[in-house]
């Protein structure tokens, strides 16, 4: 069942669950993301960030579609991270059914014309907006990379940017970052301050910078009200590491037949994991 951002996410905001948003970057990864979330009975969000969709183009959208139509759970399609009104007119167009419009780097107003923008085009077809407010770190330099420092989100500007945007769901920062983090930095949530923002506005919340966590700090969030937990490195790590294991264990090794399976049915343990982290796992009757 495809649904849209705001379909999938109301649901989860209703019932007081998050929604995993698997970013994924080839069909294989998105195979398996799928095939998991249907043995959970779980809705899934597949997220896909501008450096991946320069991977796997917009012509794989069309088939990504298609699968969500013939899914036993609900499933919404993401642009994640989008970085220009352009990007978010092209994801539109190649059939996402949800966006994010990422401007948390600019001042405010800025931050706020540009969503609103996005906003009126997205809404005039039916299509959600998630907005960014704060700024999430980062740990690596891939792709959503972030910024050098945490700007936490504070909650009366909160208030202000979704009166002013209309969005339908807000990335907030309480504290994660991007990437993996190294063996030094120990990631701590604001619980405090998700309280007081989810109090201001009542919508969707998102955790961007959901991977390596603790699962304590995680599953607390949720039940203070967080709907979308992004989650990329995590399961791209599963997956890539399983696949270096294979490689090696015999150098003529070529059909992707052959190497993959082993590959995402190690992703598919971490993303479960992630499932029933969230409160994700048997929801897909509730819609």
């Amino acid at each position: 069942m495809l649904y849209t951002g705001k379909s999938i996410l109301d649901v989860a905001n209703a019932n007081n669950f998050a929604i995993p948003a698997f970013n994924i970057s080839d069909w294989a990864m998105f195979t398996g993301v799928m095939d998991i979330s249907e043995e959970k009975a779980a809705p899934v969000i597949v997220a896909i960030h501008p450096d991946e969709v320069r991977h796997v183009t917009t012509d794989l959208i069309a088939a990504i579609r298609s699968r969500a139509h013939r899914s036993s759970v609900p499933v919404a399609i993401h642009w994640d991270h989008g970085g220009s009104f352009e990007q978010m007119i092209q994801a539109i167009h190649a059939g996402f059914t949800s966006v994010m419009i990422d401007a948390s780097l600019k001042p405010f107003d800025e931050n706020v014309a540009l969503t609103r923008k996005v906003v009126e085009a997205a809404h005039a077809v039916g299509i959600q907006v998630e907005g960014e407010l704060g700024t999430i770190g980062a740990n690596d330099s891939y792709g959503e990379s972030g910024a050098a420092e945490i700007i936490y989100t504070d909650p009366a500007d909160a208030v202000r940017f979704v009166q002013e945007t209309g969005v339908d769901s807000l990335a907030i920062a309480i504290g994660t970052s991007h990437g993996l983090y190294p063996a030094d930095k120990n990631p701590e949530l604001r619980h405090d301050l998700l309280e007081q923002i989810k109090a201001a506005v009542g919508i969707p919340l998102v955790l961007h910078g959901g991977s390596g966590n603790p699962d304590a700090e995680l599953s607390r969030a949720v039940t203070l009200g967080i709907n979308k937990i992004n989650i990329s490195s995590d399961i791209k790590v599963s997956y890539h590491d399983r696949m270096r294991e294979i490689l090696g264990t015999d150098k003529r090794l070529r059909e992707p037949n052959a190497i993959q399976p082993e590959a995402i049915a190690a992703m598919k343990v971490t993303a479960a994991e992630k499932i029933d982290l969230f409160g994700a796992a048997g929801k897909a009757p509730l819609y």
